[in-house]
């Protein structure tokens, strides 16, 4: 028995075709392309952080650092190339921010971190955490717009 195929199906759906649009003039707006490049920037600070404040001899936060930098700006940087099918993930940005902020009494074998990795470390962790968050009200803005219109 053959079952006829819906050359239509779901991606040919107007609702799905308002959203995808919605979403990409979203993720296309000025706001959206700089909170992605210093989502990206804040990523690449984290990284090289070790060596910017001179905490590279301490090797668990600098390789701390240096992956959760890495990741956090390939968030960015996906969040610049892909920003439709990125947006929704750019919460992650926050927990990293907030990892980054902890990591320096939590990765450290002495319970005495320097205060240069303290500090370093919450400024670079609050900025990632907030500009995560500022990339989820992106995101909250595109949903709550499409219940109303909608």
């Amino acid at each position: 028995m053959s079952y006829p195929q819906n050359s239509t199906g779901m991606t040919m759906h107007p609702d799905i075709a308002e959203m995808r649009e919605r979403l990409e003039r979203t993720a296309s707006s000025s706001g959206a392309i700089a909170v992605e490049g210093l989502i990206l920037l804040a990523g690449v600070y984290a990284a090289i952080s070790p060596w910017v404040v001179h905490f590279s001899g301490q090797s668990n936060i600098t390789v701390n650092n240096l992956i959760v930098g890495i990741t956090v700006g390939l968030i960015g940087l996906g969040l610049a190339l892909a920003p439709e099918r990125m947006l929704r993930l750019a919460w992650v940005a926050v927990p990293f921010g907030v990892w980054l902020v902890i990591s320096p009494w939590v990765v450290t074998a002495t319970h005495g971190a320097r205060a240069g990795i303290v500090w370093n470390n919450c400024w670079i962790g609050g900025v990632t955490a907030l500009l995560g968050f500022v990339a989820m009200s992106l995101l909250a803005g595109l949903t709550v717009g499409r219940r109303i219109s909608g």
